[in-house]
């Protein structure tokens, strides 16, 4: 089992009065992290799966000393995938101003519902994480770096969910387990919390944002493609970011007159959902779209690697009027680090770097190819 780098900060944050929630995508490991917590503490731990109808019912109920009596003597309690339950948020605010010596970990495949339902009533009672796919880190730290660089292009056309990684060995096993994440849980979440009646517009929609990872996205150009309104274009994009699909990337601009401000670009949070979309796991030698999934890959890992960290950061694209780019932009402690994503050893043109670091002459920018992007994300 790998050892999640989260694990360390949620367990610093044990028995302190708070509520801890465990926000990420389903399968990513949320119940296995919170079952590795649980072991330490033997018989006092309690885990509760909240899709089942009974565990539900049992935690719809507002009143504290029946949820008391329904965990019994345990110390600490797993809530797993609690944005099903109704209220939930009023049921643990009332819980945990009663009974503060008991531990609740609340779990959830979406940000967007269990956030809504707990933010306000916790306000000051809880703690958030965040628990995406596995990081090129976490199998680094478990496997080795050696074990990882034989797997790379495993890694670059299946991704890094734990169920599809642990079969790196068998690729139809890793195409069944993408595929079964990408059709069975991928749009569990939004289909059921948003009453989506038409679930094709969705899937259209990430086909068309899985063939633009790396490029500008255009509402209305989305809009016209699959038939609907832009306001329905990025309610479902807005969507689709609250349930760990995908990342939006806005583009940085400090109000310098030929910088593009308004604009993002959209990457996938797993790289194996990605290439499920558009049906296409094959080998990178005859791919055409190599260098945008490197580029996908090294921006959310240093995502994953920032927020394991617990290393609090701004991310943007840079992009001028007459097409000077920068790939990936950091912000920190008002410092600027620039990533240019270039999977063979192409160098960045000379004016690009010039403008860049005239506008911004604090800053570092930095060429990552498939040689030397194991150092920024280990």
């Amino acid at each position: 089992m790998y050892q999640r780098f989260i694990q360390k900060s949620i367990e610093n944050w044990l028995f302190r009065s708070k509520i801890i929630v465990i926000y990420g995508p389903r399968q990513a490991g949320k119940t296995t992290l919170a079952e590795a917590i649980l072991k330490k503490f033997g018989d006092d731990g309690f885990y509760l799966n909240c899709e089942v109808d009974s565990v539900k019912r049992e935690l719809s109920k507002i009143e504290p000393s029946q949820l008391k009596n329904f965990f019994g003597r345990k110390k600490i309690v797993v809530l797993d995938e609690a944005q099903v339950v109704p209220n939930i948020g009023l049921v643990l605010k009332t819980f945990i101003d009663q009974y503060k010596d008991i531990q609740i970990i609340a779990t959830g495949s979406s940000s967007f519902d269990l956030s809504n339902n707990i933010k306000e009533p916790l306000t000051g009672r809880s703690v958030e994480f965040n628990l995406l796919p596995l990081s090129i880190g976490e199998v680094v730290f478990h496997d080795g770096l050696p074990s990882l660089k034989s797997f790379e292009e495993v890694l670059f056309r299946f991704g890094l969910y734990p169920n599809v990684y642990n079969n790196r060995d068998d690729q139809n096993a890793m195409r069944r387990e993408i595929e079964n994440i990408q059709s069975n849980y991928l749009y569990k979440d939004i289909l059921m919390l948003e009453d989506i009646r038409k679930p094709k517009i969705l899937e259209d929609l990430l086909q068309l944002l899985a063939f633009q990872i790396g490029n500008e996205v255009s509402l209305n150009e989305i809009a016209q493609k699959i038939g609907v309104s832009v306001v329905t274009v990025d309610r479902y994009i807005d969507l689709l970011e609250k349930t760990f699909v995908i990342y939006r990337l806005r583009a940085l601009s400090r109000n310098q007159r030929n910088e593009v401000r308004h604009s993002f670009k959209v990457y996938f949070i797993d790289i194996g959902v990605r290439n499920s979309v558009i049906q296409n796991f094959n080998p990178l030698s005859i791919r055409d779209d190599v260098g945008r999934i490197f580029e996908n890959i090294f921006i959310i890992e240093r995502l994953k690697k920032a927020m394991y960290a617990e290393e609090f950061k701004n991310y943007f694209f840079w992009r001028t009027y007459d097409q000077k780019e920068i790939d990936f932009i950091e912000e920190s402690g008002g410092v600027l680090s620039a990533f240019e994503c270039k999977y063979s050893e192409e160098k960045i043109k000379k004016i690009t770097r010039d403008t860049f670091l005239k506008l911004y002459p604090k800053s570092d920018i930095i060429i990552v190819n498939k040689d030397n992007y194991m150092d920024f994300l280990v």
